[in-house]
């Protein structure tokens, strides 16, 4: 039985389904769908679900950027939805009995849109497929718990917030989680009922901040997937316990800002990890890492893909801001965490807590792909504290970010001429947003 058959099978013998969400991301990671009567199932199976081809061309506010082309003047024409095999899953928070599915964007004549970012990921995985080459991936999101009821322009605040005393941080605390375990218990209930392979719940190094870990998969697309729908459900359970779950990258200033750390490592048509092999193992390691480092600030814009997220790029925060690797170190863009050699793999450090999980890896298997095809060296590791070496630094700005995405051979090659565009198009034009805007700060200093 195929996947599709088998999300059918599974809906014909669940309870009565009033409402269906059809989940597409959008390039921004957020996303869009239509809710459909539980009846239409059968249609949705069958035939798809029609959706805008624009969808893949509106900014974070959700506007159209018609400076991509994509929308009215080329007849704002639809593009087929097929839902995604095995994302067919109840919805547990939901106060009506509802079920919800990712879909993924086709031409009318069965062909990707290639504006999609989960058909992106597939392009990487294909060329690694084609190597002989499978890659096992992992997830990790942190993310931060606030009070409800913040109004509009208000700095929301944290469910610790003290207007009083020292600066709080209690990392790794009992006591946080003890303390919002009924929502914590409720999300990891939550997270079994749909099948996500929940590993770990952290309290993390700032007062509110939490932090959930899926298990690795050796299916990296099922792994990005996952990564979309665990942010959706954290959101859901928070928001029906009266609180708002933030994967806002820099939040506060003064305390730590939230990122999505990607596990990768490859096995070979024998099932092997090829950075662990007695012979070549280290080489291959080196080479994946020196691709990675050397198309880093090029891709940048999809890990650090929000005006805000290059507010956490902060020395001393636990951020990377240098392009550097080494073993078990966590003040480095590239870590190779402790474990036994069979384990080896590469931790990437870089991304934003809402940065598009499809998009971001898709960047890394790229860079991971070249340096190993190309034999890229790398630097020495990094032994001590990465933040005080004065070496290379990522980008420090947006604009900064845009430019080399725009300018970027590597970018086109990998995920297309007309994708590499339309995304430096609508980043620029966010970029540009934020710059026109005057601060309350400004307007306190000089008024």
């Amino acid at each position: 039985m195929n996947k599709l058959a088998g999300d059918a099978a599974g809906l014909s013998s669940a309870p009565q389904v009033d409402v269906i969400e059809v989940l597409l991301p959008d390039t921004n990671g957020i996303l869009r769908g239509k809710w459909l009567p539980g009846s239409a199932i059968d249609k949705v199976l069958k035939d798809g679900v029609a959706m805008p081809q624009s969808m893949f061309g509106l900014d974070v506010w959700g506007r159209e950027v018609e400076e991509t082309g994509i929308h009215i003047e080329t007849g704002d024409k639809d593009g087929l939805c097929r839902l995604v095999p095995g994302t067919l899953k109840p919805v547990p928070w939901s106060s009506q009995p509802a079920m919800q599915a990712l879909i993924s964007m086709y031409l009318p004549d069965g062909r990707p849109w290639m504006l999609d970012p989960r058909h992106i990921l597939k392009a990487q995985l294909d060329k690694l497929t084609a190597l002989g080459l499978k890659p096992v991936v992992a997830f990790e999101l942190e993310f931060y718990l606030l009070q409800g009821g913040s109004k509009p322009g208000e700095t929301p605040k944290t469910v610790f917030h003290r207007d009083t005393g020292p600066a709080r941080q209690n990392m790794y605390s009992i006591s946080d989680l003890d303390t919002f375990a009924p929502v914590i218990q409720e999300m990891r209930e939550a997270a079994k009922i749909q099948g996500l392979p929940a590993d770990s719940v952290i309290s993390e190094a700032a007062p509110g901040q939490f932090e959930i870990n899926l298990y690795h998969r050796d299916d990296a697309m099922a792994a990005a997937d996952d990564a979309v729908l665990l942010r959706r459900m954290i959101q859901g359970v928070a928001r029906k316990h009266g609180l708002v779950a933030s994967f806002m990258p820099k939040p506060y200033l003064d305390t730590a800002g939230s990122g999505m750390h990607i596990h990768a490592s490859l096995l070979d048509a024998e099932g092997a990890n090829v950075f662990a092999k007695p012979d070549t193992g280290a080489d291959t390691l080196r080479h994946a890492v020196g691709g990675m480092l050397t198309h880093m600030p090029e891709t940048a814009l999809l890990f650090v893909s929000s005006y805000n997220g290059f507010r956490r790029l902060m020395p001393g925060s636990y951020a990377p801001v240098s392009l550097t690797w080494g073993y078990d170190n966590r003040s480095v863009a590239v870590r190779i965490p402790n474990g036994s050699p069979a384990a080896t793999r590469i931790e990437h450090r870089i991304a934003g807590a809402d940065a598009n999980p499809y998009l971001v890896l898709a960047a890394i298997l790229a860079a991971m792909h070249e340096g190993m095809e190309k034999k890229m060296p790398a630097p020495e590791p990094i032994i001590g504290n990465a933040y005080d070496l004065g070496a290379p630094r990522l980008s420090g700005s947006m604009q900064e970010a845009v430019a080399l995405f725009r300018a970027s051979e590597f970018a086109r090659r990998h995920f297309g001429e007309h994708f590499a565009e339309v995304y430096a198009v609508m980043k620029e034009l966010e970029c540009a947003e934020f710059e026109r805007r005057i601060s309350s700060l400004e307007y306190e200093t000089y008024l």
